[in-house]
């Protein structure tokens, strides 16, 4: 079967890439960077973001969005990962797929419109300080009436998030009987208001220049249950979040790598170009081929999420894996074949190199992904 995005998703692409080269290029990442006091949320890209249609990617048409899906949202994804785009896109489209998938109609109604247009920043905040993603990664607790305790950390934008889609542990679902068997796994996801009682947010510090990111501390805050909300919810949130970090690393891999062949189509040394040498030309042709491969596994495993195939879990897990070890790859062979000036503060290697550094490990590191790919492979042979 040939498996390729379609012409509307080509489209798409194109159109995110020039908007983004028009009206915040290389020079707008900067000055986000530079401004380390800064919230990193610049508002007019927000306002084009939202205007585009962008936020709105996977909103369901009857809320006034697009009613597209999770291979569509790769797409645009990929494009602000070659950008190395700072703002809570991401983050954004992420919490709304869970109230998407989990709210209630009067959550999804006071919450995808105005998030679809750019009038509400979300953020998800799904595990604590150290923690893992995943149940066992988790340190906020609820109680029966709703109300927040504990940690989350590393949570983007959570300093300008009007709603935080929060995971907690549960005693007991609500409506389960303690001694009724299956318990869902203790899980729920809750809508957190950012200036609601009992929620303290301080910044934190991160290689990554161009996301900003805080930490959460809950007492006693309270909050609202997704009521579809369990185990299985959680980790559909942790394989979409995988997805758009690969998408996003992909978009850094191969910009990192085209920019690095066209520095060294021009860097001449011995008379040369430096990119006529046959180790270097043989390296660069190796990480062409992994960026290419996974970005094929970045399509396939979206796709598999929206069609609720049965090998989703195992497509996440080879895309997250693949495009970790491509991106960490294509942005160190950036800097070192960019030479001394590739060190340096003042070219734009680093914002591609730190990026890359800081999605490897989002929702999910390389030894997460691979023990997942062995235990749902290697594991079910007999």
């Amino acid at each position: 079967m040939y498996f390729a995005l379609t012409d509307e998703q080509r489209a798409l692409a194109e159109t995110v890439r020039a908007l983004l080269a028009d009206r915040f290029d290389l020079r707008a990442v900067r000055a986000v960077v530079d401004d380390e006091r800064g919230d990193g949320h610049p508002a007019d890209l927000w306002r084009a973001v939202g205007e585009q249609g962008w936020l709105s990617v996977c909103v369901p048409q009857e809320h006034g969005g697009l009613g597209l899906g999770l291979l569509d949202a790769q797409v645009i994804a990929r494009e602000f990962g070659a950008g190395v785009v700072p703002g809570p896109w991401a983050a954004t489209v992420l919490a709304g797929a869970a109230v998407r998938r989990d709210g209630s109609p009067e959550q999804a109604a006071a919450v995808l419109g105005p998030l679809g247009v750019g009038e509400l920043v979300a953020t998800v905040a799904l595990r604590g300080p150290g923690g893992s993603f995943g149940p066992g990664g988790i340190a906020v607790r609820a109680d029966a009436a709703g109300r927040l305790d504990g940690a989350a950390s590393g949570v983007e934008y959570a300093h300008v998030a009007d709603v935080i889609v929060v995971a907690a542990t549960e005693p007991t679902p609500p409506g389960v009987d303690a001694g009724g068997g299956d318990a869902g796994g203790g899980v729920g996801l809750y809508l957190l208001e950012r200036g609601g009682a009992g929620v303290r947010i301080e910044r934190q510090a991160g290689i990554d220049g161009t996301t900003r990111l805080a930490a959460l501390t809950l007492s006693g805050a309270p909050a609202a249950r997704l009521p579809g909300s369990d185990a299985a919810a959680l980790a559909d949130l942790l394989g979409r979040g995988a997805v758009l970090a690969a998408a996003d690393l992909v978009g850094v891999a191969r910009a990192a790598l085209t920019r690095t062949v066209a520095y060294d189509t021009e860097r001449v040394q011995f008379g040369r170009p430096v990119g006529s040498f046959q180790a270097l030309a043989h390296h660069l042709a190796d990480l062409h081929v992994a960026v290419t491969m996974a970005e094929h596994a970045v399509l396939y495993a979206a796709h598999a999420l929206d069609e609720n195939r049965p090998d989703a879990d195992l497509a996440v897990a080879v895309a997250k894996s693949k495009t970790n070890q491509a991106a960490g790859d294509a942005t160190a062979a950036m800097v070192q074949y960019h030479g001394g000036i590739g060190y340096t503060w003042e070219h734009d290697t680093h914002f591609f190199y730190k990026r890359a550094k800081r999605l490897i490990a989002a929702f999910g590191d390389s030894r997460q992904h691979l023990e997942q790919v062995a235990r749902l492979t290697v594991d079910t042979v007999s």
